[in-house]
């Protein structure tokens, strides 16, 4: 077989442009490269910015999106040693894109999928795991011990947020915007969680833990200032996610001397992502690495996924794609 099913992009923009083609060459990998044969393949909200061609970097036209990947390797380029065919694997980032039967991502950028998780979970391990240990540990130098807020903590990053701080040490709160969202940050772990959208919610914050030490941020162009204002003395906060400007009052740092990090995972190193796959391996083998898949689409409702992935009520875990169906 040398065809196969992808999605395609032939033009930026809405949705609409996504459209599944079913005569695809399947890649070749490079020499340090792998062939995945794709069960899975994540949804994520940067996949609507490169696709709206709103996003810092474009891809060439047409081209598949998606950086996550799960499935099994069919393939190795001449210099991969760790991966051989038969392995079952994810990707945070592939170089042919994931939504497709297959896809090839460079060796670096794959890590190995335990027995006990589904594709489905392999594909939601990506981009929001490897995000979530790039704003904690690389970034906000978190310590056993601090108490960290998740601001949007029932999406995909959130959920991995909250059991990568709880696997070393931290306190954990975490907010969400319903009912279902904040019993799944409970149950995922989290110490204390709370609604942000009930009016308030910042001062009961304040009331039961004084202030916290790290925020990681989904939305700051809404919260930027309030979490200036829970911030203790050397507090941090990691900006994942934004959609607009935000207007802050700066002073309200200084006194605090606390700072905004900016988080872009597509920024790491080759000897980061060793790193991240040694942490999240270890996640994997003692279990709390376990990702919440919120909804499965067919490869061919894409453009659905991508719709849902922007305009919810509350995320609920991760969103995928079955490339098998």
């Amino acid at each position: 077989m040398s065809s196969m099913r992808a999605i395609r992009i032939a033009q930026f923009g809405g949705a609409e442009n996504l459209k599944l083609e079913k005569d695809v060459k399947i890649p070749t990998p490079g020499k340090d490269e792998v062939l995945i044969k794709v069960s899975a393949a994540g949804v994520n909200p940067v996949d609507t910015y490169i696709r709206s061609g709103t996003f810092s970097s474009r891809p060439g036209l047409p081209y598949t999106p998606g950086f996550d990947a799960a499935g099994i390797v069919e393939d190795v380029g001449s210099e991969v040693t760790q991966f051989k065919k038969g392995d079952r694997v994810y990707t945070v980032m592939t170089v042919s894109g994931a939504y497709a039967e297959y896809t090839t991502a460079k060796a670096v950028y794959v890590g190995h999928l335990d027995e006990k998780l589904s594709f489905n979970q392999g594909a939601s391990i990506g981009i929001p795991y490897y995000t979530a240990v790039r704003a904690l540990h690389m970034k906000a130098h978190a310590k056993p011990g601090e108490t960290v807020l998740i601001h949007g903590a029932s999406g995909a990053v959130g959920i991995a947020a909250v059991q990568i701080a709880k696997a070393y040490g931290l306190r954990v709160i975490g907010t969400a915007g319903t009912k279902e969202g904040m019993e799944l940050v409970e149950k995922t772990g989290a110490d204390l969680v709370f609604n942000h959208r009930e009016e308030g919610y910042i001062k009961a914050i304040q009331d039961a833990v004084g202030g916290v030490d790290i925020v990681l941020e989904m939305l700051a162009n809404v919260n930027l200032q309030k979490d200036l204002d829970l911030m203790n003395v050397g507090g941090r906060i990691m900006v994942i996610g934004c959609r607009g400007p935000a207007e802050i009052e700066p002073r309200s740092m200084m006194g605090k001397e606390s700072t905004i990090t900016g988080i872009a995972l597509l920024t790491s190193t080759d000897a980061e992502y060793k790193e991240m796959h040694s942490l999240l391996r270890a996640g994997q083998r003692l279990g709390w690495l376990e990702p919440k898949v919120s909804k499965v689409y067919p490869l061919k409702d894409a453009a659905t996924a991508h719709h849902d992935v922007i305009n919810n009520q509350g995320t609920l875990g991760k969103l995928v794609l079955d490339t098998t169906s």
